[in-house]
């Protein structure tokens, strides 16, 4: 029997449930030198299901990858395919790597046939299916395009469909939607619940917990082991506690009180901070709430409001990691410059802001304020306009019409007075990837002008926040993302501006560092500092004290997290369902496509109609096309609904983003 016999006739078993085994691990074990990157680790993953690998930065979540595509073999320990090595197998993986792997300056098709004849697929199913996948993803129009031309969702939809041409049957994705927009995210997971449907196996790390809700299972993975393995609802039910949002009025002072209450033998285990809340993780909310009380008032706060909901399973990660001995690096940055005084006073200022290139408008009449000590989100969709909004608002770009204010002033942007006020860190360059970090760091004091007498014990701390102390001589270029994303914030910061452009600066960071980031990036704003950020994770957002929408250059909503939600008109229910597939198909066929989103075995809608009245209307169409409804309920909007119905309703107004 051949390989490809084996793989294709293959019952080895039983995966997730009543699922053929697609994927067996046995004590696998990788070692470099004395480090063992992945420790002894054992899995099944079900044949068709969708399966994500969860863990830190530095977990073994790409190794595992690789040992799986077969381009590394394992130290010892057995990885089989259907019942094959998975060096064996390889005919039979598509395996997306994190960095974009594709020829830049190759067409679109270009690359789909170069993948094609690596793969040794015939020409003329090349063709065929090259067409199919990108009618899929709706990019056939973009065939002729230079793959370096294309946004982040494109590319990794162009990756994406080069590694489906050989029509492989297990599909590797490492972290596959780091910097992709929200909508661009969406249709990418829409895409892959159709690919599983139809057979494929999918394994993919991602570090976006609300994508993990998406998998049929997911493991979490902390130092080479596999901690924990289950379903979603499975990990978040394991904590045994519950998610308590309270809204009170300083919040900074409110954070420190409870926190110094919390802890795993508490009433109160976690506290975490967002833009217009704080998030109590909690066993028994009544209790909790007398603690909360309690502490608040000696400090003088009230409670305004309270709301119960169930943890996120980024909650769950969180907690998790910290009873295995992780930890927040949330050491005090050695800060000498007092940025107090500004607090209120406008630090951005924009008003009619346009920019035009050639007969093509970008930014249309954008008008906004940031004040210092305040964190504002300036969110969109790829082509959207707020990477050139920003370059105009902190004088790298000169509008076309319109007015600016920045730190004060009007006018020329770029004198070096105001240079010294301003942190940038860039979305694709902030580090030279040939020096090391310590070499940067230096280069970076000297730019800003950092005095000699602060730079030791500043780059001391970008290093313990990196979590790289005694790896200052390793050259930036070898770094994994996230740890690269945290030398590029310290970097920027090393100065103390008193006004912050930050550009998708946690993209790629696994959760507990984001936490680290967010920490710091409140700290900065309780200090006086006026911070801008974009992102694309928005859950994050959240953690913003306003925010704006941009769609086709135009800012279209702007309010708090909590005030943009509340005015979000309609309602979404939550339907778990026996045949989830069938059930998006269907109701995506008969409404407008954005309006149905799967998340693992969990439907959600959008309607316009009474809850009551739509929760009927759907489970009657439901059963009637033999999808068995296990249970209803109305849910909560979350700011990514809120935004994609904002981005789509704009659509339909023919406010339309030009794709980069």
């Amino acid at each position: 029997m051949t390989v490809a016999d084996s793989i294709t006739g293959a019952d080895n078993g039983r995966g997730a449930g009543s699922r053929p085994t697609a994927i067996r691990i046995r004590d696998l074990w990788k070692k470099y030198g004395v480090i063992d990157a992945v420790w002894g680790i054992n899995l099944e993953i079900g044949d068709g299901e969708i399966f994500g690998l969860i863990g830190p930065d530095g977990a073994g979540k790409t190794t595992t990858f690789q040992i799986l595509a077969g381009v590394m073999q394992a130290t010892s320990g057995t990885a089989e395919v259907f019942g094959v090595p998975a060096s064996e197998a390889r005919s039979h993986t598509g395996y997306l790597t994190q960095a974009f792997s594709l020829y830049p300056d190759l067409t679109v098709s270009e690359n789909i046939r170069y993948i094609g004849d690596l793969r040794r697929v015939p020409p003329d199913e090349i063709t065929k299916r090259g067409r199919r996948y990108l009618r899929m993803f709706d990019m056939d129009r973009f065939e002729h395009r230079l793959a370096g031309r294309l946004s982040g969702g494109m590319k990794q939809k162009l990756a994406l469909a080069c590694a489906l041409v050989p029509e492989p049957r297990v599909l590797l994705l490492d972290e596959p939607t780091t910097g992709v927009d929200p909508v661009s995210r969406r249709e990418f997971w829409d895409t892959l619940a159709h690919l599983a449907a139809d057979g494929l196996t999918i394994v993919l790390a991602t570090p976006y917990l609300d994508e993990a809700e998406r998998c049929n299972r997911v493991a979490l993975m902390h130092q080479g082991e596999i901690r924990q393995t289950g379903t979603p609802a499975e990990l978040r039910a394991s904590l045994h506690a519950k998610r308590m949002e309270i809204h009170v009025s300083n919040l900074a002072l409110a954070e420190r009180t409870l926190s110094a209450t919390a802890g795993a033998d508490k009433e109160i285990i976690d506290v975490q901070r967002f833009g217009d809340r704080l998030d109590l993780l909690v066993y028994k909310p009544e209790e909790a709430k007398l603690v909360a009380d309690q502490a608040l008032s000696a400090e003088g706060l009230v409670i305004d409001d309270v709301r119960i909901d169930e943890p996120t399973l980024e909650n769950t990660f969180v907690a998790t990691l910290r009873n295995l001995g992780q930890r927040v690096h949330d050491e005090v940055f050695p800060g000498h410059h007092d940025h107090s005084a500004l607090r209120g006073k406008i630090a951005i200022g924009a008003t009619n802001l346009t920019k035009e290139f050639g007969s093509f408008t970008a930014v249309k009449n954008v008008t906004t304020q940031v004040r210092y000590g305040e964190i504002y989100g300036l969110l969109g969709a790829n082509g959207a306009g707020k990477t050139t909004t920003i370059k105009m608002l902190c004088g790298l770009l000169p509008p076309t019409r319109g007015d600016m204010q920045l730190a004060g002033e009007r006018g020329s942007l770029r004198s070096p007075e105001i240079r010294q006020q301003i942190g940038y860190m860039s979305q694709k360059f902030s580090l030279y990837d040939d020096l090391s970090i310590a070499e940067n760091l230096e280069f970076f004091a000297g730019v800003y002008g950092v005095p000699e007498r602060e730079r030791v014990e500043k780059m001391r701390w970008v290093a313990s926040f990196s979590g790289l102390e005694g790896r200052e001589v390793q050259l930036v270029g070898s770094l994994p993302q996230g740890w690269k994303q945290r030398v590029a914030f310290g970097a920027a910061i090393l100065h103390e501006p008193s006004i912050l452009f930050l550009d998708e600066p946690t993209s790629g960071v696994d959760p507990l560092a984001r936490r680290s980031f967010w920490t710091m990036i409140n700290r900065l704003a309780d200090a006086g500092t006026a911070i801008l950020v974009t992102t694309h994770y928005l859950e994050e957002a959240e953690q913003c004290n306003r925010l704006g929408f941009m769609v086709a250059g135009e800012l279209v909503t702007e309010g708090s997290p909590t005030a943009i939600k509340s005015a979000q008109g309609g309602h979404l229910l939550e339907f778990i369902v026996d045949r989830p597939q069938r059930a998006m198909d269907l109701l995506k066929s008969d409404s407008e496509r954005w309006r149905v989103s799967l998340f693992g075995e969990r439907l959600h809608i959008i309607t316009e109609d009474d809850a009551a009245t739509a929760e009927q209307k759907y489970r009657r169409e439901l059963e009637a096309n033999g999808v068995r409804v296990i249970s209803a309920r109305e849910g909560r909007f979350s700011l990514e609904d809120v935004f994609i119905s904002t981005v789509e309703k704009a659509r339909q107004e023919g406010k339309v983003a030009v794709e980069e």
